[in-house]
Order: C-alpha cells, then sequence, then structure tokens
C-alpha cells in the first residue's frame, strides 16, 4: 500500500455537502479558532455582495425578457440569457470563483458561480429555486503541492422545460427542473440532496480560502475559511480547510482541533481523516496515523478518481512507473475517463516514447467532455505531432 500520496495536505474546493443545512450548530464550534489576532483581518465580499446583480445587468435582463410571461417561460430565458451574453458552450474553469455580477461579466466561471448568477437572476424573477449538492466521487486535483479535492452542485427550480443546449443540461426531476452545467454529472445521474443560501456561502468563501491558502495569502485565508464557517456553521470542509491553513503555518495543536471538529461534523469528512492521519505521524502518534490512512486507503479502492490522483503525486516525485500503475488502475476502474489517458500520456512523454504518448493524447481528447479540455489536448498533441515530424 501506498501511503505516501498523503504527504500532499488536501485541501476542500468546490462544492461540498456539510451534516446538515440548518445554521445552528450540531456540536459547539471551536469559536477561539476563529479569534486568533495573530491574522490580519481583510474585507470580504459580503453575503449579499455574493449574490446581488448590477443594475446593469438587471437592466439587459429587462430588455431580453418580456412582460408577463409564465414561469416556465421565465426559466427558459434565464438560461437563453446566460447564453446569449456569453460564450455559446458555457464551459467553466473549475477554478475561477466569483459573485453573480462578476460571472455574468465572465461566464467562464465554476459550477458554483454559474449556478450562484441562474439563482440570483431566478430569484430577480420571482421564481423559486435551491440549490443541490451532486454527490460524486472524489475527485482531486494537484495545485502547487496541494491535493484539491472537488465537488459539484447543481440549481433546481419549480417549473419544466426542454432541453435546449448540449452544454447546459436541462431535465425535469419530480415537479422540478434541473440545472447542470457539468455534463459529468448528467450522465451518472448522481444522488442529490438540498443545500441552503448559508451552505452555498459558505462554500463561496470556502473556494476563495482555498486559492488564497494555494497561493500562501495566508491573513486572506484564514478570513475566507473564517467567514466561510460563520455563514454555517456546520460547513465540515471549512473547518477542514482551517486545518490545513494551521498545519501550514506549523499550528499544531489548532490545526488538530479543526480536524476533530470538522470529523465530528461529519464521519464522511475523508480528508479531514486523512490530514489527521499526517499530523498524527508527524507528532511521535504514527501508528494512530496509518490506521487511518489505512481504512481511507481500503475505502478508496473501488474510486478510479482516486487512483488518478495518487498517479498525479507520484508523477510529481518523478516516480512514473508507480505513477502508470495508478492510472492505469483508473483506466480499468472507469474506461471514459480522459485523466488517465492523459496522465499515461505524460508518462510515456517522460521515458520518450513518443508513439504511446499520441495515443493516450488522441483518446483523452476524444474522451473530454469539457471544450477546454480538448483544446488542451489538441494543444499538446499538435507539439507532440511537431515534435516527431522533426524526427
Amino acid at each position: 500500500m501506498q501511503t505516501n500520496q498523503f504527504k500532499f495536505l488536501i485541501i476542500f474546493v468546490g462544492l461540498f455537502t456539510l451534516s446538515a443545512c440548518s445554521s445552528t450548530p450540531l456540536v459547539a464550534p471551536p469559536v477561539k479558532l476563529l479569534q486568533i489576532n495573530s491574522f490580519e483581518s481583510h474585507t470580504l465580499e459580503s453575503p449579499e455582495e455574493i449574490f446581488t446583480l448590477s443594475d446593469s445587468l438587471k437592466q439587459q435582463l429587462k430588455s431580453h425578457l418580456k412582460s408577463k410571461q409564465s414561469t416556465q417561460t421565465l426559466a427558459h430565458n434565464i438560461l437563453s440569457f446566460l447564453l446569449k451574453n456569453g460564450d455559446d458552450s458555457l464551459s467553466y474553469q473549475s477554478g475561477a470563483t466569483l459573485t453573480a455580477s462578476q460571472t455574468f461579466k465572465n461566464l467562464n466561471a465554476n459550477c458554483l458561480s454559474l449556478s450562484i448568477l441562474a439563482y440570483s437572476l431566478a430569484d430577480y424573477l420571482g421564481i423559486k429555486a435551491r440549490f443541490n449538492k451532486v454527490h460524486i466521487p472524489e475527485y482531486w486535483a494537484l495545485n502547487n503541492g496541494f491535493n484539491l479535492l472537488t465537488g459539484h452542485i447543481n440549481l433546481s427550480i419549480d417549473t419544466v422545460i426542454e432541453p435546449s443546449n448540449q452544454s447546459v443540461f436541462i431535465y425535469q426531476g419530480k415537479k422540478r427542473l434541473i440545472i447542470d452545467f457539468d455534463p459529468n454529472s448528467r450522465q451518472a445521474r448522481f444522488k442529490t440532496t438540498p443545500i441552503s443560501k448559508n451552505t452555498i456561502t459558505a462554500m463561496f468563501y470556502n473556494n476563495k480560502g482555498a486559492i488564497a491558502l494555494v497561493n500562501k495569502q495566508y491573513d486572506l485565508a484564514y478570513n475566507y475559511f473564517s467567514h466561510a464557517v460563520k455563514a454555517d456553521p456546520n460547513f465540515s470542509a471549512g473547518w477542514g480547510n482551517l486545518g490545513v491553513l494551521f498545519r501550514q503555518l506549523n499550528y499544531l495543536t489548532e490545526a488538530e482541533k479543526a480536524y476533530t471538529h470538522a470529523i465530528l461534523l461529519n464521519q464522511n469528512n475523508n480528508t479531514a481523516q486523512g490530514n489527521l492521519a499526517v499530523l498524527y505521524q508527524l507528532t511521535g502518534r504514527s501508528e494512530l496515523g496509518t490506521d487511518i490512512l489505512k481504512k481511507l486507503h481500503i475505502k478508496r479502492q473501488n474510486n478510479p478518481y482516486y487512483h488518478v490522483s495518487l498517479g498525479n503525486t507520484e508523477f510529481e516525485q518523478s516516480n512514473f512507473a508507480l505513477a502508470l500503475a495508478h492510472y492505469k488502475k483508473a483506466y480499468s476502474l472507469a474506461p471514459s475517463l480522459h485523466e488517465s489517458h492523459f496522465g499515461q500520456a505524460s508518462v510515456y512523454f517522460k521515458w520518450g516514447n513518443t508513439q504511446k504518448a499520441i495515443y493516450h493524447l488522441e483518446q483523452a481528447g476524444k474522451k473530454a467532455d469539457f471544450l477546454h479540455d480538448k483544446k488542451r489536448y489538441e494543444s499538446k498533441l499538435n507539439v507532440l505531432n511537431s515534435l516527431t515530424a522533426k524526427l
């Protein structure tokens, strides 16, 4: 069993669930972790600002929509309005977390930002909408030594319309219209659960804090994570990320308290458990840490994204044979994943096997859902073909 994959701290980033949607804490939060004076205070986006539409946006919306329309027509026009004013693919960038007004200016944002914008548009038009957490498998992306664990949400509206765009999937649930900005989640029809606006606010702050942490803006990260758990005290991911921040700054006692509270809120917070295990190993409790890591490793064996993550970590450490083994395992579990092909292409390129690298890049491009991924693979493929032609 490989255990060194957890030497990289894991950050919750994206859209994550918690144990309850209520603002009443399930257990008493360790509030002293939110009152550390050594961090410089920053002015952040207010909860109202996150969902507010600019005056110019409202004017454009009014000119786009006709009066006395049915709820069904208004809901359809929300998506039509987004498509008309942005690129016609709505393929989002996973790292961009923006307010509703910011997202309108740049529709290539993540699903959280796009869902916030769609929610705000619906709310402005008087249409009842709610957010849902989509229960996708654990999925990681390596960024500057951090494994970023991402998630997904969608939006439901109380009406029915027909699918109209291949990039924004719309389908009828039980008396609800589901708007989903990710084609991956529509293919599997993952289970969903409702989440509150407070939770979405916490997710917004959490994402911003994660990016600040990756960029070593520790004071800013602390402010964002603190605001996340204040917006929703039951938001397990936010407490876990506070732990990651404290661990980075060698505040080990505070890190352990944050990890422990995150796990108390959500026993299935595998990330907090993994990070706590690393902390145990660093503080002379290796047996406790190893036991947690073994259990997590067994639990994740059937998740292809887990093996992609392990492969990425091994690749970053130049352990190319181990990386290839993980990418192949991911492919065996889910042949439709483009990430496993890209991983294999990267290894073969490092080994100088351009023929196999080209093959797997071609496969990755065919299996990618988003246009920006397809373009990325196509660009790399063109470089490889150019190099081959010169030989």
